[in-house]
């Protein structure tokens, strides 16, 4: 039987979360090890982060591996889960930074790696976004809305670091990050709150 270009799609998505989890394996070791050569907490943490977007790839290639209405719904609470989690942490960690005067440091590796990936994350997030749209799958357009949210961490941690670097500023890196766990609070209480998916 020839495939069909739902067939194709769901293929061309699967494909996208196996980069997905690969560049995010590599980057959370990466950024891990550069945090702590550089003793950043910043790096570190964002490490760390790394492995709640392999979560949310996997659970977005579990559903796009048997659809129906009650697998996409956990889904879809599983990924705003992974939303809510990355805000608190996040959001705790911004404050804290903030209160205690925390200087973030200074690593090139750090901002090779942070520059590299917000750049990688946004390319597939918006690739991935493209694809869930074209499926009509919230999942996987969830999903992506994750890997933009990886991609402004990189871009947060990347601009800690550089205005610190330059400037001095040592508090740009905790602002931005109480923006981007807004965001993530948001996402993952619309994740939570979702009563039924509609598939085409």
């Amino acid at each position: 039987m020839a495939a069909t270009p739902h067939d194709a799609l769901v293929r061309r998505g699967l494909r996208l979360e196996y980069v997905t989890l690969g560049w995010n394996i590599f980057e959370g070791a990466a950024a891990l090890t550069t945090g702590i050569m550089a003793h950043s907490v910043a790096l570190t943490a964002y490490g760390l982060d790394s492995s709640l977007e392999v979560f949310a790839s996997l659970v977005a290639v579990w559903q796009l591996k048997g659809s129906d209405g009650r697998r996409d719904l956990r889904a879809l609470r599983l990924i705003g889960g992974c939303f809510l989690a990355v805000a608190a942490y996040v959001g705790v960690q911004a404050v804290t930074d903030l209160v205690r005067g925390h200087h973030p440091g200074s690593s090139p590796l750090g901002i090779a790696l942070t520059a590299t990936s917000a750049a990688v994350m946004m390319t597939l997030g918006a690739a991935k976004g493209r694809v869930g749209r074209a499926l009509d799958n919230p999942v996987l357009q969830a999903e992506a809305r994750f890997s933009r949210v990886d991609a402004g961490l990189s871009a947060t941690v990347l601009l800690g670091l550089v205005l610190n670097l330059a400037l001095g500023w040592w508090w740009a890196d905790a602002v931005a990050a109480l923006v981007l766990a807004a965001y993530s609070l948001r996402e993952g209480i619309e994740g939570l709150r979702a009563r039924h998916v509609t598939q085409s």
